[in-house]
């Protein structure tokens, strides 16, 4: 598998990578919940409608939302990037939310330049579009230096199956802008911006 998008829960891999989903993607989600409004298969038929048209493979671990430890996490990247063996490895920005640091303190650990794992040549962190509006809560600031020029419409599209997740403060029209910032900064219409980690040729 070409690359591994480690995904804090069901929604982040569309709005940090929906530009880069595709076949030669694995989306690793570390865990799913019952809300309210829609409970965990629903959450789970969502993504399934995702794949459907991103292509990508995936597997739902089954860590407790809102309540991820980072010497749980650590093991199973570590079990992923050994069966996968993936050249790059999508990690979520720690931002404002306890599971998406957690989820990036693991991944840089699992992700080391280790004997077990030196093929992961090429790690980088994506971003979201509500975290620019409370980005000062973040320990480490997103510094984009590499972008991605994607299809706007078809990450429109995947996000809009994700019903239960469209929000006012990340809304389409927020996915779209961020999107034409990111493709002002490399000359494309639309863009999706990462920060490298490593990056070996």
């Amino acid at each position: 598998m070409k690359k591994l998008v480690i995904s804090p829960h069901i929604d982040d891999e569309v709005l940090g990578c929906g530009g880069i989903l595709d076949k030669d993607t694995f989306v690793l989600h570390c865990g799913v919940e019952d809300r309210s409004y829609i409970d965990e298969n629903g959450r789970i038929a969502e993504i399934e409608a995702v794949q459907k048209v991103a292509g990508f493979k995936m597997k739902l671990l089954k860590n407790k939302v809102n309540e991820y430890r980072i010497i749980d996490l650590i093991p199973e990247f570590e079990k992923a990037l050994n069966e996968l063996k993936p050249e790059q490895v999508f990690i979520p920005h720690p931002s404002y939310n306890q599971d998406h640091r957690a989820v990036y303190k693991a991944a840089i650990v699992a992700a080391r330049p280790h004997d077990t794992v030196f093929f992961a040549k090429k790690v980088l962190v994506y971003e979201q579009e509500h975290v620019l509006f409370w980005d000062h809560a973040s320990a480490i600031k997103f510094s984009p230096n590499y972008f991605v020029p994607i299809d706007i419409e078809r990450k429109l599209k995947m996000y809009s199956l994700l019903k239960s997740q469209v929000r006012s403060f990340r809304s389409p029209e927020h996915v779209r802008a961020l999107s034409v910032l990111r493709g002002g900064q490399c000359k494309s219409g639309y863009a999706e911006a990462f920060q490298i980690i490593r990056w070996i040729d």
